[in-house]
């Protein structure tokens, strides 16, 4: 009698114990599931990016928002190459209406908001080959600080945002870029002045003393730079087509272009 009751003991606690690894191993994939999302979101699937034929290359750079487009929520399918890319500069320079105009309005409604970090992306589909652009929005101000190592983590590329109106935003710019660098030394940096359209009123001295300010930014950041309205487009797609163009060895040639609808 008393070996039955030691068996059936026996046998109950090794139910217990594996109803308690089922349980923990039902734990981990749930931990491994939120695990694989937050990387998602932040560094998008591990891709070795390799020179395009030179067909796909032109089609690539061609594309445009119109007709190619697919607005997409953060999933991690195996044919996605997601490039993960940050946007930092001060308050009020017109970091968002850049994006917005890049992403779309709808994707606008999408966005994912967080404190002082704005989320949106934008896949395009070129024959079949599917590109995301993961946007890390930081916001401008100094409490925002904390947000650069999450958001400039394994980023392929590096907006660096002023105001070509506001001088104060310029001089910032270095600031930015020193503590983005702290946690990512290999993304491509591009700097970037918006609100074209209103520098273009200033007088020309003023103007030419922000350009070549600016231009010596650059150079010490060893940065391309471009200048940008959302409002008139100007050069909004053009920059993230010269980022795909850097990160796929395609071909590029520098263009200015002022002309609305850039």
């Amino acid at each position: 009698m008393c070996h039955h009751q030691l068996c059936r003991k026996v046998v109950q606690v090794n139910t217990i114990k594996w109803k308690i690894v089922e349980k923990v191993s039902i734990f981990r994939k749930f931990l491994r599931f939120i695990w694989e999302r937050i990387m998602v979101c932040s560094t998008g699937n591990s891709v070795r990016y390799r020179r395009l034929s030179s067909k796909f290359s032109e089609e690539l750079l061609a594309v445009e928002s119109s007709n190619e487009t697919l607005i997409s929520g953060y999933d991690s399918d195996s044919d996605l190459v997601a490039l993960k890319i940050s946007i930092l500069g001060d308050c009020q320079i017109g970091k968002t209406s850049f994006v917005i105009k890049y992403v779309g309005d709808e994707q606008e409604k999408r966005c994912l908001e967080m404190k002082g970090l704005n989320l949106m992306d934008k896949t395009l589909i070129v024959r079949g080959a599917r590109i995301s652009f993961r946007i890390w929005d930081v916001g401008g101000n100094h409490n925002s600080y904390d947000q650069i190592p999450i958001a400039c983590k394994n980023s392929v590329a590096i907006l660096f945002m002023f105001d070509l109106t506001s001088r104060s935003t310029l001089n910032n710019v270095i600031d930015w870029y020193s503590e983005a660098r702290k946690w990512n030394q290999t993304a491509i940096p591009i700097l970037i002045g918006t609100k074209f359209d209103d520098f273009v009123q200033l007088p020309l001295d003023i103007q030419w003393s922000v350009v070549t300010q600016a231009r010596a930014y650059a150079k010490a950041m060893k940065a391309s730079l471009f200048f940008s309205s959302a409002t008139h487009n100007i050069n909004v797609n053009k920059i993230f087509k010269f980022i795909m163009a850097k990160l796929f060895n395609l071909p590029w040639t520098v263009q200015r272009n002022l002309t609305i609808g850039g």
